[in-house]
């Protein structure tokens, strides 16, 4: 099915060091269900053994109580699944265990390989057999056929031979890695948590587990904990910086926090460049919840124009239901809004959304705030026109699929979707918004790939960090 919104691909977890690992680890996971609702799988290690539990469906359904009496031990990974690559099968529920030559291992990935493809018919032809369909599984397999260095050597040569975005949590038996891409394109962040550490995508899995955030892990870093500490490499070569920007936008949940800043922060800004950038005469402006609500306070706040609550949001769909005949009209937005009638009635609404995918959702809201009686519609967007499919983590539709692509221009877009007027923050606003000290990936606006060919390079086994016991 052809997304609406764009979706990430996965949340993924670590508890390193406590005694209840998997219990704080399924706290993590339902903090980062935002994340994907495919999937969820937790494995544990008691410093000998790796134990799994996974499955479809949704954290809470997936780990009962009985499911976490069953991964023992003071260290755990978990994750979150929404396919990119891959059927959403059972078989493609993370992370994924093996046991090699080497010994155990388990990963979890948040990413998309680019070059999955070519290096999956290689490992065939070379006699590999696949369980799943992800990209994931063929880390595992260049591991196992790394040859006989050490494990950290093994892992970089497997690294070095990938393309694309990965976030990336590996489980042994007696450690626990963690580490990003040398592009950084995809969050993952360091804390602590008593005589234990913690890795999570968004802080927000901290606060749940009551861990102190620390800090990003930097492009191309590695964490490694072991023995009751961590230490921190920077083996990759150098490589230009591309941090996913509609992280900040849309993907994070607002109260997590990005390079140490606040996502709710960042967005209230983008709704204040929005402002300035489009005003509005209008009487009253309202989000589209949950992701637009900062930017939406922001953009009231600078234009002078009252917010208020104009759509309810039922926070109960599930990701299918049974649609009626088509005599309910927009019947798909109907189930997941409803308009306050008492205050969109006779009056002129600016609404603000975080993104227009391929276009059909804005039109049906705009649709639902004139059939409560809403005199005008303003519809303000705080990212640039999504004109580009993305390669990197993130489930968008092809380019003929995506709204902007097809029609161009954004007076078409206002015809289609049915506004008054249409105006979405520029490319200038949305770099003046977001924190200067991080390079970003807009490909999915701007149509400019970060050259996903990484750098060759020797392993460099320096120890930038190291935190003791």
């Amino acid at each position: 099915m052809t997304p609406e919104m764009p979706h990430e691909e996965c949340g993924i977890v670590a508890v390193y060091n406590h005694s209840e690992a998997a219990k704080l680890t399924y706290l993590g996971l339902y903090a980062l269900q935002h994340r994907g609702q495919e999937s969820a799988g937790i494995v544990s290690s008691d410093g000998e053994c790796l134990h799994s539990h996974k499955g479809r469906g949704l954290v809470a359904d997936i780990f009962t109580q009985e499911a976490l009496r069953a991964l023992p031990g003071n260290s755990a990974i978990g994750h979150v699944r929404y396919s990119t690559t891959g059927s959403s099968v059972a078989a493609n529920a993370q992370p994924i265990s093996a046991i090699y030559k080497g010994g155990a291992l388990a990963i979890a990935h948040n990413g998309n390989i680019t070059n999955a493809d070519d290096l999956r018919a290689e490992l065939q032809d070379r006699g590999a057999i696949f369980q799943t369909t992800t990209d994931t599984e063929i880390l595992v397999h260049l591991i196992a056929q790394a040859g006989p260095q050490d494990f950290d050597e093994a892992l970089f040569m497997s690294l070095m031979r990938m393309r694309g975005a990965y976030s990336l949590l590996v489980a042994r038996p007696n450690r626990i890695i963690a580490l990003k891409d040398p592009r950084g394109f995809r969050p993952l962040c360091f804390g602590k948590l008593d005589e234990g550490y913690v890795v999570a995508s968004e802080s927000c899995a901290f606060d749940i587990m009551n861990a102190q955030y620390l800090r990003e892990l930097a492009p191309g870093e590695i964490l490694s904990f072991a023995d009751g500490a961590v230490k921190a490499y920077k083996p990759f070569p150098p490589a230009e910086q591309a941090f996913c920007i509609f992280e900040y936008i849309y993907f994070s949940r607002p109260d997590s926090m990005a390079h140490s800043r606040s996502i709710s922060e960042l967005r209230h800004r983008l709704g204040e460049q929005l402002a300035e950038e489009h005003p509005a005469g209008a009487d009253v402006v309202i989000a589209v919840p949950d992701s637009s609500t900062s930017a939406t306070v922001g953009y009231a706040q600078r234009s002078g124009i009252t917010y208020d609550i104009g759509l309810i949001r039922s926070h109960y769909v599930g990701r299918t239901f049974i649609e009626p005949d088509q005599s309910i009209r927009d019947f798909g937005a109907r189930i997941k809004y409803n308009p306050v009638r008492s205050v969109l009635e006779g009056r002129r609404v600016v609404v603000v959304d975080d993104s227009i995918v391929r276009g059909t959702t804005s039109r049906k809201i705009v649709n639902l705030l004139r059939g409560a009686g809403a005199r005008e519609v303003h519809f303000r967007v705080s990212a640039p026109p999504w004109r580009n499919p993305c390669y990197f983590g993130v489930d968008t539709p092809e380019r003929g699929k995506l709204l902007a692509a097809k029609l161009g221009g954004v007076e078409d877009m206002r015809k289609f979707i049915g506004a008054d007027s249409l105006g979405f923050i520029s490319i200038e606003g949305l770099l003046r918004a977001m924190p200067k000290t991080l390079s970003y990936c807009m490909a999915c606006f701007t149509g400019k790939y970060p050259n996903g060919q990484k750098p060759q390079g020797e392993y460099n086994k320096e120890i930038l960090e190291v935190i003791a016991k």
